[in-house]
């Protein structure tokens, strides 16, 4: 363990010049900054793989910069960093490596961890997965009837669903057209039955998703899946119809699926870490075997920015640090992720996972509890459907919010003017946050006394501006990258295990225990008055139902 994980960042000497810090910048806006320095934007903004990353219109000075890094050296981020990519142990406590990174090393790649060859056990994978995919697409993987497999259903839930989720709906237009991808991860029945209502059972292959093979809402949905499959097409059909991602083989076995068909990966990945491990098959399926290495280059081209670049103008460092910065100092507790790109819908919510399963932690690696904030709470929209829903907020409510902007230059599908018109919005709503309206800019456009107060503008509300050319697999995989290692900054700053998440564990223990009282009207109930009442009105309304 690196020293520094041990003790409470509030003992450091940077965290008390931070503290100085932003008391001073309370009396200065975003337009003061901009003024003092006329080349603000370009001085304050990075690239690498792929992406120009914009920082000037957070509330930083240099002087904050330079304590932050300082920061991060009292903290051994860096240290801990390499310890990473080195695979050692830094999820201490399920005591494991965090390798993530080491599912994009390009072919050829040596990285040996507790004795075995990390990387060409994920080439192994990889070569399966570029395989199955390549026949699937090519119609020489057939169902049991022998017709050619036009739908994939992938069945997981957690970051088994919103990677590989998220991934397909970003890169459709890279998609196979012909085929159709669906992704089934609610235990509520609507959402198995809505997905396979309109397919042909003999032309459907399943992808089930679940490291252990004993994931409750996976299994439950798997069940459905093949009790579709068999009541149209026989019992045999399920090793036709079903693959695997998962490492428990016995299970896999017993559901029906050809353990040939299982593609594995390792306890050193967590879920949110995994869509670019066999979890991301079908997206593999989806988009290619080539594409999806385009992906897997971008992740790559990251990692190695993050793990070489000096700490002046490395981006996610620096996106870490100015994330701690929001939360701990300038007391912002939300982030709004506003992709202007409607491919990436989904991606608000994938970061939802990453970062608040990652860091939504209130006891530090010594097991001590914090006396600050950690995680912020992620959420957005894509843009420009956010601008008629919540902007009114981020503009004149009374919480800051700060916000990420990813928009893209070139359109995938061109329609005459309207990629400009959404890079306008994009950068307008970024300017609007950062420097407003004020009273006198108002009463200049000649509008009325009373209502001037209502268009006043505060402004100085952060935020961060993602630009890249044009959202391919590259693209995004150096975009999830970003945010991954920005996670893992904070983290490292704020003394917590980022890779656990023992916290979604007692809920689900206790559903299992719930659920034989929701079956059983004469099991006596034991517990508080609230859980027994809805437990007994659940009841009483289910059996209605079933009359």
């Amino acid at each position: 363990m690196i020293a520094s994980e041990s003790t409470n960042p509030r003992d450091c000497t940077a965290w008390s010049q931070l503290a100085d810090l932003a008391a001073s910048l309370r009396e200065r806006e975003l337009r003061d900054l901009f003024a003092a320095e006329p080349d603000r934007g370009p001085a304050w903004t990075l690239e690498a793989a792929g992406l120009r990353v914009d920082f000037s219109k957070q509330r930083l000075t240099h002087e904050v910069m330079e304590s932050l890094f300082r920061l991060a050296a009292e903290r051994g981020v860096l240290e801990r960093r390499d310890a990473m990519f080195a695979g050692e142990h830094i999820n201490v406590t399920e005591d494991r490596s965090v390798l993530h990174t080491a599912l994009r090393l390009p072919s050829g790649s040596e990285l040996t961890v507790d004795g075995v060859d990390v990387a060409a056990e994920v080439h192994g994978v990889l070569t399966r997965m570029a395989n199955f995919a390549t026949r699937v697409r090519s119609g020489q993987w057939q169902g049991a009837t022998g017709l050619r497999i036009r739908n994939v259903i992938n069945i997981g839930i957690g970051g088994s669903d919103l990677g590989p989720a998220m991934a397909y709906i970003a890169l459709q237009y890279y998609s196979d057209r012909s085929m159709t991808f669906r992704f089934v991860s609610n235990v509520d029945p609507t959402d198995i039955s809505e997905a396979i209502r309109d397919l042909e059972p003999a032309e459907t292959l399943f992808i089930v998703a679940s490291k252990t093979f004993g994931t409750q809402e996976t299994l439950t949905n798997a069940k459905a899946a093949r009790e579709w499959i068999v009541s149209a097409l026989g019992e045999d059909a399920v090793e036709r119809h079903f693959v695997a991602v998962s490492t428990n083989s016995e299970r896999v076995a017993a559901f029906g699926i050809d353990t040939a068909n299982m593609f594995g990966f390792w306890d050193w990945v967590g879920g949110r870490y995994s869509m670019d491990s066999a979890i991301g098959l079908s997206t593999m399926v989806a988009i290619g075997p080539d594409h999806f290495a385009d992906l897997l280059a971008g992740f790559h081209a990251m990692d190695e920015h993050f793990k070489h670049a000096d700490p002046s103008v490395n981006i996610p460092l620096r996106m870490g640090l100015t994330a701690v910065w929001n939360r701990d100092f300038l007391d912002i507790p939300t982030n709004a992720v506003l992709p202007y790109a409607q491919f990436l819908s989904r991606f608000p919510a994938y970061l939802q996972q990453l970062t608040m399963e990652s860091n939504g932690k209130s006891v530090r690696l010594d097991g001590a509890r914090v006396d600050y904030n950690t995680g912020a709470i992620y959420w957005g929209e894509p843009g420009t459907n956010g601008q008629h829903s919540f902007y009114q907020l981020l503009h004149q409510g009374t919480e800051i919010v700060s916000c990420d902007f990813v928009l893209f230059a070139q359109a995938l599908e061109p329609v005459f003017d309207m990629q400009d018109m959404l890079a306008a919005n994009a950068l307008a709503q970024a300017a609007v946050l950062a420097f407003g309206r004020t009273a006198e800019e108002v009463r200049a456009e000649g509008v009325p006394e009373d209502v001037i107060p209502h268009k006043v503008m505060p402004g100085n509300r952060p935020s961060t501006f993602i630009l890249a050319a044009r959202l391919d697999p590259h693209a995004l995989g150096a975009l999830v990258a970003l945010y991954e290692h920005s996670v893992f900054v904070q983290g490292a700053i704020w003394g917590i295990d980022s890779f656990d998440q023992w916290g979604v564990e007692l809920g689900k223990a206790m559903a299992n225990s719930i659920l034989p009282d929701l079956q059983d009207a004469d099991r006596p109930l034991d517990r508080d008055s609230s859980t027994d009442a809805l437990i007994r009105a659940y009841q009483a309304l289910h059996a209605t139902a079933r009359d």
